[in-house]
């Protein structure tokens, strides 16, 4: 294992959020249009933030009229030229039959430019629905979409979003494949980086030998503004289209890592059932031969399970092509749980919006900003628990079957273990209709 430094880039470099979605898109904000995505972008320090649902013609409409391009591919708020750079991005849903199985899959896509928008916009009327939802799905091959994205334009750039969620994804459990070959076959050459996706960081996608010629990358998958650069990505490359775009395919041209979610927190990380509120270990779900114990019905697989499933290798396994990543907390929750409160409250917000000010940007508070630095601005509470996320002294309850984990990071007991090492604590933490809710603590 590489020894932990801190923090593992230099302050000079950008980040990039890919992936989000506008209001366009269901059970999102309404806040989630250019205006609001660039003025918590700022906040957060987030220099290059997808559009999201490009394909979306009212949301096409209102990208033309509320940005402007700057002439390198990469678009910005007519009314703050300074502030947060936009990339042409969006998130497609393909659900159709493959092997005799049903498939569903998403894939973001980025395009360098309104016209090729425009003209991937048209395709896809042809073929489907693209004004229902931000996300529009279709019931084609999910390599048709590949084809046709590249023939639009070659400098369009596809990756398979969220690779091991259940539901929806290139390797999930319910209704992916076990090889990416197997899904995008002869379009296969035009995939050059996954996004890992919440419930996963790089280190379990590194057990795979078979993913160590891919980039990986990650994203927020933000549906309200405060929810952007949850997961993030590092460049030191110049800011534009191509450049971006090069480095992922890249890495050695400017791509320098990821930040992540911690990926116990993701919603589909452990096994289990939310209806019957069971979570399971990956080896105990294969003790019950994948069979809920509360109502006999087969568990929800999670992301933990499956990569466990398809790994060559022991967690722990670092390959030459490996990059920094580091996990964080946003500083909206850090700052509510040392307040003791739940959720995000008007004081909360407040003392976040106190902190950023101060501090530059929540990435500067959380990642640069030396102990001294923090204490001059900050409660000593919060310090304590930056700092401790910075070493990854955290106490997590692992996420499952589409609810999220939980991360506590105020008065943390010791350093977060690796997944190989784990050990389970059984708690009974609630009764709800007679039904045990069986978790996992991890220390």
């Amino acid at each position: 294992m590489r020894k932990r430094r801190w923090p593992p880039w230099e302050r000079a470099y950008f980040l990039a959020d890919f992936h989000i979605h506008s209001k366009y898109s269901r059970a999102t904000s309404k806040a989630m249009e250019p205006e609001g995505i660039n003025e918590v972008a700022k906040l957060k320090g987030i220099s290059v933030v997808g559009t999201g649902d490009f394909t979306h013609p009212g949301y096409l409409r209102e990208l033309k009229e509320k940005l402007i391009p700057e002439g390198t591919g990469l678009y910005v708020c007519k009314n703050d030229p300074d502030g947060t750079k936009f990339i042409l991005t969006a998130e497609v849903s393909n659900i159709f039959t493959q092997n005799g199985k049903n498939r569903r899959i998403h894939t973001l896509l980025f395009a360098p430019d309104l016209e090729t928008v425009e003209d991937i916009q048209q395709r896809l009327k042809k073929i489907g629905n693209i004004s229902s939802d931000g996300r529009p799905i279709f019931g084609f091959p999910v390599k048709e979409l590949v084809r046709l994205v590249m023939d639009s334009n070659p400098g369009c750039l596809v990756v398979p979003a969220h690779i091991w969620t259940p539901w929806f994804s290139l390797f999930g459990a319910k209704s992916g494949f076990d090889s990416l070959e197997e899904c995008f076959e002869e379009q296969s050459i035009h995939i050059h980086a996954l996004e890992t996706g919440l419930s996963s960081d790089p280190q379990m996608n590194w057990r795979l030998s078979v993913l160590d010629s891919y980039t990986l990358i990650s994203n927020s998958d933000a549906h309200s503004p405060w929810k952007l650069g949850r997961e993030a990505n590092l460049f030191s490359c110049d800011l534009t289209y191509d450049e971006i775009v090069q480095a992922i395919k890249r890495p050695s041209e400017g791509f320098m890592g990821t930040i992540e979610f911690f990926p116990e927190e993701g919603k589909y990380h452990y096994d289990g059932h939310r209806n019957c509120n069971i979570c399971l270990s990956p080896q105990e779900t294969k003790k019950l031969g994948g069979i809920c114990p509360s109502c006999k019905r087969p568990l929800t697989v999670g992301v933990c399970h499956r990569v466990d499933d398809l790994a060559d290798r022991p967690m722990g396994f670092v390959p030459e092509t490996g990059l920094p990543s580091i996990h964080l907390v946003p500083l909206e929750e850090i700052i509510a749980e040392s307040f003791g409160v739940k959720s995000i409250t008007a004081r909360v917000r407040k003392e976040y919006i106190r902190a950023v000010e101060m501090a530059g940007t929540e990435f500067d508070t959380l990642i640069w900003k030396e102990k001294e630095e923090l204490g001059a601005i900050l409660p000593e509470k919060i310090v304590e628990a930056i700092l401790a996320i910075r070493q990854e002294k955290v106490k997590v309850i692992p996420g499952f079957d589409g609810r999220y984990g939980i991360i506590k990071t105020c008065c943390p007991q010791e350093d977060r273990p690796g997944q190989e090492s784990l050990q389970m604590e059984k708690k009974q933490t609630e009764e709800r209709a007679g039904k045990k809710l069986v978790q996992k603590n991890l220390f």
